[in-house]
């Protein structure tokens, strides 16, 4: 498609039942009640002149460019701020408003270079366009320049630049960070023509300052003013295709607006259902990996982990890794083999994967990275409410009058979902924060929750059950709803079960850590505020209790009848792009696409038929179990398609050991990641970018992958996939995703009514999608539970096995951080490194100085499973006895230390809650030296001169 700009409307859209007419320019026009004079006018076809007015911030009337003339009003009311009213007239264009507007843009003009030729903003200029609306052909007043002399253009941010010289103080950018973003980052400084936007305070610059650069100030500026380096660099964009984001699990739909095959930027989707044209720094800029210099295009092999690789072209390498696959098979049986689907490829690549494995390899032994984070959700929604899945959609949360959040960061890990959740406190919701940290949403500007509960990590479902006493033990309770949704015999087991005084807050005070009186305070809050709104993290689902806890927060919003409406519900926050997508896609060992168990027959018949294939009917290896059965000797080969396990999973030198013991290692990714150091066959991915197919949002929502460019490495990743199955004889012949949906479709029952031209059309479709819902479902359980009636359910509180002692006195618990992304194969690649070039472990002031650590300092930080070096810093964010860090770069491998403790339910590994020491360090550690001479020689390529290891 060609390249334009998304019509602005001036002013956000009203949401009312009541209908307005009036006339605009001749021209009857019929609007919701509230509705500008400038949106009427947009809507019906018009376009008045406008600088300072955009359509996702509130309207500001500080431009007076959009001057019109209404009959029987005095003046010339400003088309943004003068709402429609029944019978209105309305003139836009008259010689008196020509004239006005001409006075205004000429004073614009007046103070701003006329270097429109040169200029990188060079018509794609709102300035621009608004001069030749008006009809501006000469300026009286010559430019000088006089309110920004000593000022010189801003580069420090690594993705766009701040020049103050074409700044016309239209407030656009400072609106955008404080209404869209929240941040509240950007000012106005100075009077009259004195005044210039500033970020922060007068000796920062847009990189020092609190700026979080996810772009809504550029995407604001009608200027140059905010222009990024590669629009500079590349010039104008001249096409665009609409893609959905790679990066967490919200889900935002992006313009990918290219010259050539050059990606020029990535600009926020306004129609986004998720985003609703908002982003952030990783959506809107960090997308260079995808022609990074370390991205691999060509298939390479090798015998052993100890020779360099060999590149070769994709018959050979396709030949090799089927001729390993088929004698394995042949002397070890089906059950040696298995594989690893990937969370951040399309619902179609991970679906091939799965089936791959099932119906080609002959196993069950597939797993994802999903079940290492979210599998809990799957096994506690289930049990309680009957399906896998947020209640939710994301635009819920502003119907919420509590928000309860617990165990996630959404500012860092879900911005977008971060700025609306800061939205809706500042219209006046409450919030209460499970949270062994203090969090941004805790306290930040402008915001503050009314409840933070720090508790110790590891007794979620102490301090979960202790809330439940509270509200059962006061009456607070809501007694119709549990009676009419809900199995009033198992309400009242549990019931008992939470009323028992070994739950009360004050008796579990000494377990968790939270002032009683603050838990009473929050359960007080949450069942009688109004409309109360759980989301949760891995905070919640990584722990050895996770399922548990899942179960306990369901308990709690069936409790205070918080189920089937907007404004309510229960929430997993996924951690990446189609973390849901993967588990719908059935790459658990022990279910089939749709969450059905491999054991039943009548399901298992249902794929065999259409796949041709017997399929094994006992549930595979998860990772874990994998890995073990390979130190055995009983499992020998896998296929790991966009994960890298060993910087992700627990236990690294469990991992390591495991794929060590293979006999055939294939990694199909984009770059030599951590796992590929003990691969045999590297198949080259390709990109987001690079592909077509869907990925499935927390909400649920399924979106279009569209491609963009061309695959650097000749194939989708779909059509890899493809050939592997092919080179072991299985026979497919897709043409294209869209073939393979049709197929998830036809045995899938919550894709039912899921196509491709749906899909692409843009149709919001949320799972499930069916004869009973055929247009998807934003809200479950609105009429009654999947289930049927809600399950309630005794969740005791068992203390995880991993205890603090004299060698390993504090807690360790980790998360992410705003600039990386899960192991940082991606953002580490790309400009974000300026805001994160390490792994630090965050201690707090009294910790840290009774080991004699300051700021900057390198400690060891070690655990009954091994030991890694990185350096602290110190905050008062963490509790004493509590320490924090993150996993995003494998030079620090912060999972060396986590141990293999699981959830009882589904295997998920315990990450949140690790009992460790830290002491000082003069460096990295003896296993981090020899780490990185392992990574350097597993990462030679024959013919190249591979640089060291970082």
């Amino acid at each position: 498609m060609g390249y334009e700009r998304q019509k602005d409307f001036g002013t956000p859209e009203v949401k009312s039942d009541e209908m307005v007419t009036l006339t605009i320019d001749g021209r009857e026009v019929t609007v919701p009640a509230g509705t500008s004079v400038m949106r009427a006018a947009a809507e019906s076809g018009g376009d008045i002149p406008k600088l300072c007015a955009t359509d996702n911030m509130k309207s500001f009337g500080s431009c007076r460019l959009c001057l019109v003339e209404i009959e029987g009003a005095r003046g010339t009311p400003a088309s943004c701020t003068t709402p429609v009213a029944p019978g209105m007239q309305v003139k836009t264009q008259t010689p008196r408003l020509e004239k006005l507007r001409k006075g205004v843009m000429e004073l614009y003009i007046s103070d701003h270079p006329l270097d429109c030729l040169t200029c990188s903003a060079n018509n794609d200029c709102e300035l621009q366009d608004q001069a030749a609306a008006v009809g501006l052909r000469d300026v009286r007043y010559g430019y000088e320049g006089a309110n920004h002399l000593g000022e010189t253009t801003d580069t420090s941010n690594p993705y766009f630049d701040f020049d103050p010289s074409k700044c016309i103080v239209c407030s656009r950018c400072v609106r955008a960070c404080d209404e869209v973003q929240g941040t509240f980052a950007l000012t106005i400084d100075g009077r009259g023509f004195a005044s210039m936007v500033s970020a922060g305070q007068s000796d920062d610059n847009f990189l020092s300052s609190e700026c979080v650069s996810c772009g809504a100030c550029v995407q604001a500026c009608p200027t140059a003013t905010l222009q990024e380096k590669n629009v500079k660099a590349i010039g104008k964009p001249e096409r665009s295709v609409v893609t959905t984001c790679a990066y967490c699990g919200v889900g935002c739909t992006f313009r990918a607006e290219m010259r050539g095959e050059q990606l020029v930027r990535m600009v926020p989707w306004k129609d986004g259902k998720a985003n609703h044209g908002h982003s952030c720094v990783k959506g809107r800029f960090a997308w260079g990996y995808a022609n990074h210099q370390d991205r691999i295009t060509k298939p390479m092999i090798r015998d052993s982990i100890d020779q360099p690789w060999q590149e070769v072209s994709w018959e050979e390498a396709l030949d090799y890794a089927a001729g390993k696959i088929r004698k394995i098979k042949a002397e070890h049986g089906a059950r040696a083999l298995g594989g690893i689907t990937s969370s951040r490829c399309t619902n179609e690549e991970t679906f091939l994967v799965q089936k791959l494995i099932r119906a080609g390899f002959g196993s069950n032994n597939t797993d994802t990275c999903a079940r290492v984070c979210h599998s809990p959700t799957g096994y506690g929604l289930s049990t309680t409410f009957g399906t896998s899945a947020g209640t939710q959609d994301f635009d819920s949360v502003m119907d919420s009058d509590v928000i309860m959040l617990i165990g996630a960061n959404p500012t860092d890990a879900h911005p977008v979902f971060g700025s609306r959740i800061k939205q809706r406190l500042r219209q006046g919701a409450k919030m209460i924060v499970l949270d062994p940290r203090r969090i941004d949403l805790v306290k930040s500007p402008h915001i503050e929750a009314a409840h933070h509960l720090p508790l110790k990590p590891g007794t979620n479902v102490a301090v979960l059950t202790s809330i439940a006493h509270v509200i059962v033990t006061e009456g607070l309770a809501n007694e119709e709803f549990i009676r009419e949704r809900c199995d009033w015999d198992e309400y009242q087991d549990w019931a008992r079960f939470v009323s028992d005084e070994r739950h009360s807050p004050e008796f579990l005070e000494a377990v968790t850590g939270v002032p009683a009186e603050t838990v009473r305070e929050a359960a007080r809050l949450f069942a009688t505020g109004g409309n109360g709104a759980i989301y949760y993290g891995l905070g919640v689902t990584e722990h050895s209790q996770g399922s548990s806890t899942v179960m306990a927060i369901a308990n709690l919003a069936m409790a205070t009848g918080n189920i089937g409406r907007s404004g309510v519900g229960v929430n997993p926050l996924r951690g990446q792009n189609n973390v849901q997508g993967a588990c719908d896609m059935g790459s658990f060992p022990h279910e089939l696409p749709g969450y059905r168990h491999i054991s039943q027959d009548d399901t298992r018949k249902l794929f065999e038929d259409d796949w041709g294939v017997t399929l094994d009917p006992e549930p595979g290896l998860r990772i874990p179990n994998m890995l073990d059965a390979a130190v055995d000797g009983t499992f020998k080969a896998i296929y790991i398609q966009g994960e890298d396990i060993l910087q992700s999973d627990p236990d690294t030198h469990h991992v390591a050991a495991g794929l060590a013991a293979m006999e055939c290692v294939i990694v199909h990714d984009l770059f030599l990641n951590e796992t590929a150091n003990y691969a045999h066959v590297f198949l080259p991915g390709s990109t987001f970018l690079e592909k077509e197919g869907t990925f499935t949002n927390a909400e649920r929502r399924i979106q279009p992958v569209r491609r963009v460019m061309e695959p650097a490495n000749g194939y989708e990743d779909w059509e890899v996939t493809q050939l592997l199955a092919n080179a072991i004889g299985c026979e497919w012949d897709y043409s294209h995703p869209g073939e393979i949906l049709a197929e998830i479709a036809r045995l899938t029952p919550t894709f039912a009514g899921v196509t491709w031209d749906r899909v692409k059309s843009g149709e919001p479709l949320q799972w499930p999608v069916n004869d009973k819902a055929p247009q998807g479902s934003p809200i479950m359980h609105v009429d009654g539970f999947v289930r049927g009636k809600g399950k309630f359910v005794v969740t005791e509180y068992v203390p995880t096995d991993e205890k603090t002692g004299p060698r390993y006195p504090l807690l360790l618990t980790t998360g992410r951080i705003l600039s990386q992304y899960n192991v940082g194969a991606q953002t580490r690649r790309t400009g974000n490194v300026v805001w994160h070039e390490e792994d630090l472990l965050e201690m707090h002031p009294t910790d840290a100085e009774n080991r004699g650590l300051r700021d900057g300092d390198y400690a060891r930080l070690a655990s009954r499973a091994g030991e890694t070096t990185l350096r602290v810093k110190v905050t008062d964010r963490v509790a004493p006895g509590v320490v924090y860090t993150t996993f995003h770069h494998p030079a620090t491998q912060a999972n060396v230390v986590t141990t293999d403790n699981s959830d009882w339910a589904t295997n998920c590994p315990e990450y949140k809650v690790t009992a460790v020491q830290v002491t000082p360090s003069n460096g990295p550690s003896e296993w981090q030296e020899e780490y990185a001479d392992l990574t350097a020689r597993a990462r030679r390529i024959a013919g190249e001169e591979m640089e060291p290891a970082e």
